[in-house]
């Protein structure tokens, strides 16, 4: 998220500071509340509508065998539209189509009259593309009575058993060439013209490249080696978004963060095939996914990292595309009548002059732009892919809590002290003495799970879980579980006492909503202190935020429920505790933007967002993530937004009290501080001392770039 490109965006209304005119103070005004409107718009309705319920369209599937069985197996498959079979002669045919990765899986019949069955997949290919292949091949072993065995033919290395160190290496790409844009834009525009602009976009892309290895490789251990690969494909990725961007300045100036961002993020992230399988989204997407620079650079790294190589030079060829027609139209736009002017920038008449290095800013030498438009956008690169790259490429179980049930309290003692031997630092086993009481644990989400032990001889055991607390920390303790019981030769019975709905079909949901309601309320006072420094006085934004949280917690919940459908009921409810999440996120973030300035976004998203996404237990469990985030997962706003929307499409509200208490705490913190700034400014204003960086810096006149 490129905050300093949505503050230059807004800022584009009005070069000049705020005048007398009325008119052009509100048209200002106006700019900076729909910049991050549109903004958190795009990408939480893209976001939302494709991934709340993602179910398989077309998926590549390869049937070996041969006769009449396989014929019927494959017309099966290819009856409906989920899967999109086709007969091959030989396991080694279908390995083959695994790793040039133009098949998601394949089903291995039974030979010489057999009954066992496999089914082959290639986890590297992305985790929940395997998961989804085993759930469309499975049932078919089973209508015809075949056992099944899975094989994996091109697992994940130990260190990225996520399978996520291509995802956000693409995604530290993207950054790496459009965020630099937004503030040279504005700060360095002297250097936008190509024959300054390429070197510089070479030593950058270079230099982010090595970077970005350097902390998924050697600092995080999600990758070994292929420095040269990263390299490479770090360079064209970087390149051609950069370029790509480029263009888009020079035809709509600062306005460019929007087209970009939604071309290589939002767009980008469904359509990759790096989170979610590709054929899990529409059809457009599927489209896309061949044309976007982030899919082309995810799966070029993949390619070599995962499958020798195969199917590289496509991804590349996408890159060298993208390089060479923006290269090509920029020449032209230079070219033309308008050559090197960029809409709604004033040029600078020398670039050796002071002006603002970052959005409402004071001026600043050349050399001080310099840093700026290198050290702001580097700074969110680093904290983009190592929080990420640190907390989620290695997910382990770890303290887990689970009570255990038996008829007799000696027994679920005695069992719960052995599980905790047997599985020290993975499960923390605690003892219930009903099952209703293990189930409200659950419930409440102080417990994952509860093993019930079998009442009477020949009955099998109960492993009660909720899929709605967190898929993913669900399926961990089924698999620890399933293991455990078939060595006793004990049956299991699997029960979800809070299964997931139709329309939220992974669980993201809450993640999701929890996400809008931090990042509309960072957002705003982030704009808002670049956009309009004048607005310096608690007095003058308090009602900005006001009318800000709750416009935007309407068209939350409006967007989610209403358009998409992705949630339903607690419409109230809803849209009170988005709003005072986004008033307190706001006013926790003026804090330092007021102090700060916008370098301090830097610390605000590190907290709000990436220590907070893993924390949150939105997407990956807190318990799979390394613990530091545990503790974090009680104090941070974020967790507690996730866990509201959760709580109330699935608990009843059970929890939402706590949370509340956390948002408003930080909230309450923040109007404190706030306040205490306010003081601070007046006794600077009374005292004649200088009120740096409240008063917006007007630019050198125009005069055309190429005269220096």
């Amino acid at each position: 998220m490129d905050t300093e490109a949505v503050i230059e965006a807004a800022d584009v209304v009005d070069g000049r500071p705020p005048g007398a005119d009325r008119k052009e103070q509100i048209i200002r005004m106006v700019a900076l509340f729909v910049m991050p409107f549109l903004m958190v718009t795009m990408m939480f309705a893209t976001y939302m509508s494709t991934m709340h319920s993602p179910h398989p369209r077309d998926m590549p599937v390869a049937v070996v065998g041969s006769g009449a069985t396989a014929q019927a197996v494959v017309d099966g498959l290819n009856a409906g539209d989920s899967t999109e079979a086709t007969l091959v002669a030989t396991r080694d045919d279908a390995v083959a189509l695994l790793h040039d990765q133009d098949a998601a899986g394949a089903l291995v019949l039974p030979t010489d009259g057999g009954a066992s069955a496999t089914i082959l997949t290639a986890s590297a290919a992305g985790a929940s593309q395997n998961a989804t292949v085993q759930q469309l091949l499975a049932p078919v072993a089973v209508q015809n009575s075949w056992q099944t065995a899975t094989e994996d033919v091109a697992p994940l290395p130990s260190g990225d058993s996520a399978g996520i160190a291509v995802l956000f290496a693409a995604m530290g790409m993207m950054l790496a060439g459009y965020v630099p844009l937004s503030i040279m834009v504005m700060g360095v525009p002297h250097l936008l013209r190509l024959r300054r602009f390429l070197p510089v976009l070479a030593g950058w892309s270079a230099l982010t490249s090595s970077i970005i290895w350097l902390i998924l490789g050697p600092v995080v251990g999600a990758v070994e080696g292929h420095y040269l690969t990263f390299l490479g494909v770090g360079m064209l990725a970087t390149a051609a978004v950069g370029l790509a961007q480029l263009l888009l300045s020079k035809l709509i100036g600062p306005l460019a963060v929007l087209p970009g961002m939604l071309l290589w993020v939002v767009f980008g992230m469904p359509a990759s095939n790096l989170a979610l399988s590709v054929h899990n989204m529409p059809g457009f997407f599927q489209f896309l996914h061949g044309v976007l620079p982030l899919p082309a650079a995810g799966e070029a790294l993949r390619s070599v990292l995962y499958f020798d190589g195969n199917g590289l030079g496509t991804h590349l060829i996408v890159l060298a595309v993208w390089i060479v027609a923006a290269l090509a139209l920029c020449l032209l736009k230079e070219r033309s009548a308008s050559g090197n002017m960029i809409p709604g920038v004033p040029p600078i008449t020398d670039p050796d002059s002071k002006a603002p290095a970052l959005a409402g800013g004071p001026a600043r030498s050349k050399r001080f732009r310099y840093v700026a438009a290198a050290g702001f956008p580097l700074a969110i690169l680093v904290v983009v892919v190592g929080a990420m790259g640190f907390s989620m490429h290695k997910p382990q179980p770890h303290d887990i809590p689970v009570v255990v049930v038996a008829a007799a309290p000696g027994q679920a003692q005695q069992t719960a002290a052995g599980l905790n031997a047997q599985l020290d630092g993975i499960l923390d086993v605690t003892v219930a003495d009903t099952v209703d009481e293990a189930t409200e644990q659950i419930r409440s989400r102080d417990v994952v799970a509860a093993f019930v032990l079998p009442s009477a001889p020949d009955t099998p055991a109960t492993l009660y879980s909720a899929s709605a607390a967190n898929a993913s920390q669900q399926s961990a303790i089924r698999a620890i579980f399933q293991p455990i019981t078939a060595a006793q030769g004990l049956p299991l019975t699997l029960t979800d006492v809070q299964p997931l709905s139709e329309t939220d079909t992974g669980g993201s949901n809450s993640m999701y909503v929890g996400m809008s309601w931090i990042m509309a309320g960072f957002l705003f006072l982030a704009v808002l202190r670049g956009g309009a420094p004048h607005v310096r006085r608690l007095p003058q934004f308090l009602p900005l935020l006001g009318g800000w949280a709750i416009g935007m917690s309407v068209w939350l919940w409006f967007l989610f429920d209403v358009l998409i459908g992705a949630i339903t009921g607690n419409a109230l409810e809803m849209i009170a505790y988005g709003a005072l999440t986004i008033f307190s996120v706001s006013l926790a973030t003026g804090v330092l933007t007021r102090t700060v300035g916008l370098a301090g976004i830097i610390p605000m998203m590190v907290v709000l967002m990436m220590a907070g996404v893993p924390a949150s237990g939105g997407g990956m469990s807190v318990y799979l993530v390394p613990e530091v985030f545990r503790p974090l997962q009680d104090v941070l706003p974020l967790p507690a937004a996730v866990d509201i929307a959760r709580s109330l499409r699935y608990f009843d509200g059970v929890g939402v009290g706590q949370n509340l208490l956390v948002i408003a705490i930080w909230g309450a913190v923040g109007l404190v501080l706030n306040l205490v700034i306010d003081r601070w400014l007046k006794r600077r204003s009374d005292s004649g001392g200088p009120d740096a960086g409240t008063t917006p810096e007007a630019h050198p006149r125009l005069v055309p770039a190429e005269a220096h």
